[in-house]
């Protein structure tokens, strides 16, 4: 079967062509309808939130209570940028007045809008089969914005996604809208999934996945005859730095915490704390061993899918190879055991294969022997959607420069607590430097997320009609 003979390609057509057709008269929608549909999908899900969770737990292994507070999660951020419309986020322009005379004190009038980029496909997640999926924030965002989306369902939940579109396009329809207004793919192979990144009709891309999918379809976005804004969150070791002015006040309570971070969902979080990075002190010794005697007896749920499962395995094997072992691990449960792995910051800072993702439950220790050495570490990782620094309250020059380092690479720095969780409100940032997101002045979660699939246009000397 050659590429064109794929039935995924046809669906793929069908679902952008109906989109396409919808977009003129969604971008031109009212605050009151955006606002009415968003509400409505949010009504939708809890409606049906027992049938829902029961499919998301049956496909994923995540449990009830964390997919009930997931349903919470995404039906909140529906609601929120339903809120976020009202107030005119979409709608906002800036006008300057005409001021008579030549150049540079003269200028003609000017008012800047937005303007909905148009179709959107929407990669789902495989860890978030409600808030990175069908009606997660990037559908919500883009819907507010203006902008039609066409779902890309994944393998992990394919049932639970079919399910939620299909009530969600009943919505969809009872507001009188068009149904191209949310249209839905499954079962897209690696060549339709490039086809669809590069469908004529399509105006931009929001993914959620691994590095090595996402970074061939950022290329694929940016090798179509007119590129397209590729908005993807590719994967993130998160590094968590203790410092001895937080382990002297209690690390027993830092160490209980950040296991419960590091295997929470299984360790399947891309904010889960993946590194960590300590001094060379008596201090951080019994920190080690603490953490070591808090994650080890923890029994993790089994993984998403039998992929990642795999690929979690080889990550940590590849770990394995060049680190050394806290603890032997224990025997296997319904998921892989916790691993804990130990190396120091030259072996580190001079290695890759030290740098890339442990999706799963498991860290890497990384010794320091000075801040210098630390900071040195910070940049050789590059880029993570999120940097901890614990006991940086004082204001030095070492923790000046410890702030200065994480902020150069990570979209959120954390003086407190851990970074497994993304709180949805106008401040977040979640997206930082290559290679964790493709577009590091983005953010997927929180309601600047709208702002991703809006394109200023400066209006010059514009009639009334069109300005009012």
């Amino acid at each position: 079967m050659t590429a064109h003979q794929d039935p995924a390609f046809a669906a793929i057509n069908q679902a952008l062509a109906s989109a396409a057709a919808a977009a003129p008269q969604w971008a031109v929608s009212s605050a009151a309808e955006r606002a009415a549909l968003l509400r409505g999908l949010a009504n939708m899900l809890e409606d049906h939130q027992p049938e829902l969770v029961a499919l998301a737990d049956e496909e994923t292994g995540l449990g009830s209570a964390r997919l009930n507070g997931e349903v919470a999660r995404t039906a909140f951020q529906l609601r929120g940028f339903a809120t976020e419309v009202e107030a005119g986020t979409p709608f906002k322009a800036v006008d300057d007045a005409a001021i008579e005379g030549a150049p540079p004190l003269g200028r003609p009038r000017l008012t800047r809008i937005k303007r909905a980029l148009g179709p959107v496909a929407m990669f789902s997640a495989s860890n978030f089969p409600f808030a990175f999926s069908v009606l997660g924030g990037d559908t919500a965002s883009a819907l507010a914005a203006g902008c039609p989306v066409v779902v890309k369902a994944h393998a992990g939940h394919a049932g639970l996604s079919r399910r939620v579109f299909e009530l969600a396009l009943q919505v969809i329809l009872q507001q009188g809208q068009p149904a191209g207004l949310l249209t839905f793919l499954d079962g897209l192979s690696r060549q339709a999934g490039t086809y669809l990144v590069q469908h004529p009709q399509l105006a931009a891309v929001a993914f959620t996945g691994s590095y090595q999918g996402g970074k061939a379809l950022w290329q694929a976005a940016n090798d179509r005859p007119l590129p397209i804004p590729f908005y993807g969150e590719l994967g993130s070791i998160n590094p968590l730095i203790a410092l001895p002015a937080a382990l002297q006040q209690d690390s027993q309570t830092l160490a209980s915490q950040l296991a419960a971070s590091i295997t929470l969902g299984c360790g399947q979080f891309c904010t889960s704390p993946g590194v960590i990075l300590v001094d060379d002190s008596a201090l951080s010794d019994r920190f080690i061993d603490q953490l070591a005697t808090a994650l080890a007896p923890m029994t993790p749920h089994r993984m998403l899918t039998d992929g990642v499962r795999k690929g979690f395995e080889q990550a940590a094997a590849s770990i394995a190879a060049e680190a050394r072992q806290v603890f032997t691990p224990a025997a296997d449960g319904a998921g892989p055991a916790p691993r804990l792995f130990i190396t120091e910051a030259t072996r580190f800072i001079s290695s890759a294969h030290l740098r890339e993702e442990m999706f799963g439950p498991a860290a890497l220790i990384v010794r320091a022997s000075s801040i210098d050495e630390m900071i040195t570490v910070l940049q050789a990782i590059a880029g993570t959607l999120t940097t901890t620094l614990w006991g940086a309250d004082e204001d030095n020059a070492a923790n000046r420069a410890l702030v200065q380092a994480a902020q150069q690479i990570a979209g959120r720095v954390l003086f407190r607590g851990v970074p497994t969780g993304v709180a949805v409100c106008h401040a977040q940032q979640h997206g930082g430097p290559w290679p964790s997101s493709t577009a590091p002045q983005s953010t997927s979660v929180g309601y600047a997320a709208i702002e991703r699939f809006l394109r200023p246009v400066a209006l010059q000397d514009a009639p009334d009609w069109l300005l009012n």
